[in-house]
């Protein structure tokens, strides 16, 4: 947001004082986070991730008040790490090790949980030229790797895992927040973006090898301007599989994006008519790859 300064505008000790004391007010898109949290490893993370994000005035409004801390009785034997919001703990704890990772699945949480003035759709987003996409997909489809290669060709990041839709006029809102990716993804988006910036991996944790990839600035700099969808894409990695689109009936897509929505049914009749809305609106696809380029060239010629 304009006349914020930017969180890599601070130094490591800043960024750790702010956490340890009134809290680190960090703009996410149309969300901002005051976070709080004495773990070291935590503002590094927040250091490397989040370097373009906009840092507002301690004390203001904040849509969410977060912390991840050690639980009581739990700072030296086997370290965990605890995850709050507004003092309440929605998740048991976890090794301290997945402290910075927690946070952001904690951040995730709270807008699924409690953002309902949007549709909120468990898929990646993307814009290119104002126009949307979204990749719904279960875990280990590959939606998060081609997000991830997208926004680093060309495509605007919105969200690698959640579209935020105004059920009124179906405009897509932005987070940009980090890309989570897991296991061989990890290695995949180094080799394919040179200059991609990644957390530490974390292993061992409920999704295996977790690391988080820092967004690109410029959909950092674009995250208030809106996209209109444009495509349904159902995406799903198959190895050595050639980048291939085939189209999708409209009541099938529906299907799958109700299967995906976190707050369809809260909505009610809202809900079903922005839903049915958007899917008539889209064009409909299944998309399965097995090589990122290819993936990558498939899509630059569905949005030239």
């Amino acid at each position: 947001m304009p006349g914020l300064l930017k969180l890599g505008d601070l130094s490591q000790a800043e960024i750790g004082g702010l956490l340890r004391g009134p809290g680190l007010y960090l703009q996410t898109g149309v969300f901002r986070f005051a976070v709080r949290s004495s773990f070291s490893e935590v503002a590094q993370a927040l250091r490397r991730l989040y370097e373009e994000h906009g840092v507002a005035a301690q004390g203001g409004f904040a849509d969410f008040h977060v912390r991840v801390e050690a639980p009581p009785g739990r700072k030296f034997l086997r370290p965990q790490a605890q995850f709050y919001l507004d003092g309440q703990t929605p998740f048991k704890p976890l090794p301290r090790a997945q402290a910075a990772a927690m946070l952001e699945w904690g951040m995730n949480w709270c807008i699924t949980a409690h953002a309902h003035q949007y549709l909120i759709l468990h898929a990646a987003s993307l814009a290119r030229d104002g126009s949307g996409l979204i990749m719904p997909a279960p875990p280990g489809a590959g939606k998060s790797t081609l997000a991830a290669a997208l926004c680093f060709r060309g495509w605007r990041l919105l969200s690698d895992e959640l579209t935020l839709l105004d059920p009124g006029n179906l405009d897509m809102a932005a987070v940009a927040r980090p890309v989570s990716l897991k296991n061989a993804s990890i290695d995949v988006i180094r080799g394919f973006a040179g200059d991609a910036v990644l957390s530490d991996a974390v292993r061992d944790t409920i999704k295996g090898t977790v690391a988080h990839l820092r967004p690109p600035a410029a959909s950092v700099a674009a995250a208030d301007a809106r996209a209109a969808p444009r495509w349904i894409v159902l995406p799903r990695y198959e190895a050595d599989a050639p980048a291939r689109l085939s189209p999708l009936p409209r009541a099938r897509a529906f299907m799958e994006l109700a299967q995906n929505a976190f707050n369809y049914s809260l909505l009610g009749e809202a809900g079903f008519g922005a839903l049915a809305r958007l899917v008539d609106g889209c064009d409909c696809y299944r998309f399965s790859y097995g090589d990122l380029e290819e993936a990558v060239a498939l899509f630059a010629a569905l949005a030239p």
